[in-house]
């Protein structure tokens, strides 16, 4: 799963947001980034650094309706540790309130020098495991576009990565486990 190749397509806002609301059973998310940079974290990202201060926003509320609509949702973070701040600030806002809403979120721990086996370091989201959402982003984590991947070999692949990266991750409840309530070590 590399950048531009044949089978794949750019997608607007619109038709991304389709793929959420005509997924009939589940939705897979590999993330791979130690560092997104999406506009309505903003806000939130600048308390937790200030001052650890958490907050809900609509962002929140509108995910768990989706996660709370009888499909099946998964996520696997590969996460290099230690954990930059942005990644403690996505487990304590984001992961929290994401399990609480019903989706189920693994966490693939390595560390700087190693990387999984059979896991690119590319972000896709995979609807009813026939549907492939290709998540590019710039090296500072800005989102560039999401590309529909049409092409069957690529769809397998990202089926089997997920099962991979399901295999090998663990859940982030046990996760966490490991942080204080501020994802900083025990």
């Amino acid at each position: 799963m590399t950048s531009v190749e044949g089978g794949a397509r750019p997608v607007g806002t619109e038709e991304f947001d389709r793929f959420f609301a005509e997924c009939r059973y589940t939705a897979f998310r590999l993330e791979t980034l130690q560092v997104y940079d999406v506009g309505y974290e903003e806000e939130a990202f600048r308390r937790f650094l200030a001052d650890g201060q958490i907050f809900t926003t609509d962002s929140h509320a509108e995910w768990a309706h989706i996660v709370g609509s009888g499909r099946h949702f998964r996520r696997v973070h590969v996460v290099v540790e230690p954990l930059t701040d942005y990644l403690r600030f996505e487990c304590v806002w984001a992961y929290r309130s994401n399990v609480e809403a019903g989706e189920d979120v693994n966490i693939l721990p390595v560390d700087e020098n190693t990387w999984p086996e059979g896991i690119p370091h590319s972000d896709y989201w995979l609807f009813d495991s026939r549907c492939l959402v290709r998540m590019n982003y710039a090296p500072d984590g800005t989102m560039l576009t999401p590309e529909l991947v049409t092409d069957p070999a690529q769809v397998v692949l990202a089926n089997a990565v997920r099962d991979r990266a399901l295999h090998l991750s663990i859940p982030f409840s046990e996760y966490e486990k490991r942080f204080d309530a501020d994802m900083k070590p025990l």
